[in-house]
Order: C-alpha cells, then sequence, then structure tokens
C-alpha cells in the first residue's frame, strides 16, 4: 500500500470524526469583550480555513469549517448585555463578590457561555451560582449546592 494512499485513509477517518459543535438553546448574552472575542476567532478560523485549503488538509477543512460554522452562529444570535454604572441588583456582567459561612470569599464575573472560565474569575450567566445570584443585592444570599453565600460586594 503507498504511503499516499494510506495518508488519504487517515483525512477520510479524520473527516468522519469531526462532528458539529452543540450550540447552547440558552439566550446567547455575551460581554463587549466576548463579542471582540468571536469576532477574533472567526477571523483565525478564515485563515486556518485558508491554510487548510491551500495545503488540501481535509481534516484541517472539515475540522476549521466545523469550528467557523460553531462561532458564525454565535455572532448571529449574541445579544450584547451590558450592566447600568448604578445597577443595585446581580445581573449579566456584572463583578460579584460572595462570601459563605466559614469566611471563604469568592469573585466572579458573570459573563456569556464561551466566555466563562472559572480559573480566570468569571461564570457563565447559566451556572447555578449566576442563577441563585441574580436579581439580589448586597447582603442577600443564595444557595448553590447546600452552601449560602451572601453578596459582599457588587460592581459594574
Amino acid at each position: 500500500m503507498s504511503r499516499a494512499f494510506t495518508s488519504e485513509e487517515q483525512n477520510e477517518a479524520a473527516l468522519s470524526d469531526v462532528g458539529e459543535r452543540p450550540v447552547s438553546s440558552h439566550r446567547n448574552l455575551v460581554t463587549p469583550q466576548g463579542l471582540a472575542a468571536i469576532e477574533a476567532e472567526i477571523a483565525r478560523l478564515r485563515e486556518d480555513l485558508a491554510e487548510g485549503e491551500r495545503l488540501a488538509d481535509r481534516a484541517r477543512i472539515a475540522a476549521a469549517s466545523r469550528d467557523l460554522r460553531y462561532w458564525i452562529a454565535r455572532r448571529e444570535t449574541a445579544e450584547v448585555s451590558v450592566p447600568g454604572p448604578k445597577e443595585d441588583v446581580v445581573r449579566f456582567g456584572m463583578i460579584v463578590t460572595v462570601e459563605d459561612d466559614d469566611g471563604t470569599r469568592r469573585t466572579w464575573r458573570i459573563v456569556g457561555e464561551d466566555e466563562a472560565d472559572a480559573a480566570q474569575g468569571s461564570v457563565s450567566h447559566v451556572s447555578p451560582m449566576a442563577r441563585a445570584l441574580f436579581g439580589k443585592r448586597v447582603g442577600e444570599a443564595g444557595t448553590v449546592n447546600g452552601r449560602d453565600w451572601t453578596i459582599v460586594a457588587l460592581s459594574a
């Protein structure tokens, strides 16, 4: 068997492994930074797709095309939301500091699903923490996994 035929078989196998990325059924709320990140990812993927076409790399074309479809769909449904500077209840885009009964504090920025990164201090607006805190003010508590978290600070 020639190496060209083997490479073609591997390319075909790679193509069959590329499934669609699931798109969330939740509203696609994004921060202005989130929308910019979506635009940047679309631009990057268009370059990757062009490079895949230049190299005739079918697996790369398939992966870039799939991801491009996902991010274009996310851009088309994006709803930019920015909290007002005088907001006094938790809502999308806000930074919330909470404390549990043991005195453990956490600060989270509530962002879109594609922006969320707990290691960087951001949680999705559909996360249990965000849902437990929405509409509450400083001094009020939300319960997540049996733990009460009291809001101690809030900013836009």
